[in-house]
């Protein structure tokens, strides 16, 4: 996961034109290089650039570069709010740069490193749409994955975004299963898939306090069945074998109860 690429964070001695001037001469879009699309691999957290596919012109305005200085300084600083708003006129003003497709991804990470994760997944799946074929997709599918990680809830409440992870994490690993994010990927799916057992295994267990065995029974099964190698697919299975006792032993005295009082009505009368 920790690719050692062009990191932003470690170029702090440089200025923020020079990492500006830096990420889209990696990206492939510095001026006079647009003669070919390229792509961009923003690394974890912090960025990190390997090739940027855009629609570049031969020439920049100076107020854009200008703006995408500050705004690349302000996103070093960890200063999210104000490099956000600056990344927002890039793009409203100049939608066709190659900065403005820079911007349309950091203003995705600035959402997700201010904690807006509800914010950020749209923002990462509009980039997905508008730049299908960009290296900075995989980055990107993992950075939505990221948000659902950090929405999911305990075993005890709704679990929309934990599906919503394994789901993310899957069409990352099925498009790029040789990723550098594909270890953490599937690290976090087996988290979720462990998540949702025990989701289960509560539902399962406020059935049976409540006496409803069958409900209880689909549950632990359902637990069992789809997350195997989870630990708490296995306290299923052992949880639904002990049930299967307890419910054998239940129905042995109930038998015993029946024998007995027929016992007596037969002492009493019998002939009949």
């Amino acid at each position: 996961m920790n690719r050692p690429h062009y990191r932003i964070r470690s170029l702090r001695g440089l200025s923020a034109r020079c990492l500006v001037l830096l990420s889209l001469l990696i990206i492939g879009i510095f001026p006079g290089c647009a003669g070919k699309d390229k792509g961009i691999e923003a690394g974890k957290d912090e960025g990190v650039f390997s090739g940027f596919r855009s629609a570049a012109g031969p020439s920049k305005s100076e107020n854009e570069v200008d703006l995408s200085d500050k705004a690349m300084d302000y996103f070093g600083q960890g200063r999210y709010i104000l490099a956000e708003e600056i990344f927002q006129k890039v793009r409203d003003r100049y939608p066709f740069s190659p900065y403005a497709t820079l911007a349309e991804l950091r203003l995705a990470d600035c959402k997700f490193h201010m904690g807006n994760y509800d914010e950020a997944i749209p923002l990462y799946e509009e980039f997905q749409k508008l730049h299908p074929t960009n290296e900075a997709v995989i980055y990107v599918i993992f950075q939505e994955g990221s948000c659902y990680y950090r929405l999911m809830e305990g075993p005890d409440r709704e679990q929309t975004s934990t599906h919503k992870l394994i789901e993310t994490y899957e069409r990352l690993l099925n498009r790029y299963p040789d990723s550098p994010y594909s270890y953490e990927a599937r690290k976090r799916i087996a988290e979720a898939k462990n998540r949702l057992a025990q989701h289960e295994i509560l539902v399962a267990q406020w059935y049976i306090r409540t006496e409803q065995v069958p409900q209880a029974k689909n549950r632990l099964e359902i637990a069992m069945d789809r997350y195997p190698n989870t630990s708490a697919g296995v306290k299923a299975a052992h949880l639904l074998k002990e049930e299967r006792i307890l419910q054998q032993t239940s129905t042995t005295e109930t038998d015993r109860v029946k024998e007995s009082e027929e016992s007596w009505w037969r002492r009493l009368i019998p002939f009949i």
